[in-house]
Formats: structure tokens, sequence, C-alpha cells
């Protein structure tokens, strides 16, 4: 079996205290997943929830608002232009929300 992608979360009640990844992936998935860990570490799971679907609708809609408030998360907008690579750019958020709701596994395939 295939894992490109894995995450390691650990939990202080309800904030992420500490997020890493391991895994071989394109550049985009990459630097999402490097971006990812920086912009929740310190999140509660509601601040995450936001940032993932603020997230979800940069990456899939073309009239997305502007990503200002999304700082670095920002650069991951030009990846809705290419719709084969979004999947690249959501795997690792699309894994964290699976971990924080119910563990299951998250596949592209």
């Amino acid at each position: 079996m295939r894992r490109p992608l894995s995450l390691f979360v650990r939990l202080n009640g309800d904030r992420i205290e500490d997020l890493r990844f391991e895994g071989k992936g394109c550049a985009i998935s990459t630097a999402s997943a490097s971006l990812m860990t920086e912009a929740v570490k310190g999140k509660s799971r509601a601040a995450v929830q936001q940032i993932y679907a603020r997230v979800h609708e940069l990456l899939t809609q073309q009239n997305a608002p502007p990503a200002q408030d999304l700082g670095k998360l920002a650069a991951l907008s030009g990846v809705r232009e290419f719709p084969a690579r979004v999947k690249c750019a959501s795997l690792c958020w699309h894994t964290l929300n699976a971990a924080l709701h119910d563990g299951a596994t998250v596949t592209t395939e």
C-alpha cells in the first residue's frame, strides 16, 4: 500500500500542540503540507476547521475571496488554475481534517 503522506498530530486539550508530516510527493503537496503545519500549530480544532474551510475554498472556487487573510497560505491560490493539481495541495488538509474528526485514512485515488 502506497503512503505518500503521513501526519503526526499531538493535541493538548483542544489545541494542536505539534504537527509534522512525513512522506514523498510533488513540490505542491510538500509545500502545502509545510505551510499547513506552520499555520495550524497552536490553534484550536475550531480555528483549524475555519482555516481548512477557507483553504478548501481557495483551492476549489474560481471566485473565492482574496486570500490576504491567510498569510503565507495565500500562495496556494494559484493551484486552482490547474485542476489536476488541486488534489496535490489539498491532500494534507483532508488528512488533517480526518485525523481531527475520525482518524480515517484519506486518499486521492
